[in-house]
């Protein structure tokens, strides 16, 4: 039987908190700095608490956490 295996780019991407919430990046953050208020900018520096329907789909590709 073959070993179950996290996906390499989930593992690079998220971490999961003691209580087992994921934790990954603030989304929309990449580029297009110009079109965005300097508090939309300040907001997204960071980590931030992935949503559940989110967090199910990760869950799922990192079976060995």
């Amino acid at each position: 039987m073959p070993k179950m295996k996290n996906k390499a780019a989930a593992k690079k991407r998220f971490r999961f908190t003691a209580k087992g919430k994921v934790r990954g990046t603030q989304a929309g953050k990449q580029h297009g700095m110009i079109k965005r208020t300097k508090k939309q900018i300040r907001n997204q520096r960071g980590t931030t608490i992935l949503a559940d329907s989110d967090a199910r789909i990760v869950k799922k590709i990192m079976p060995c956490r």
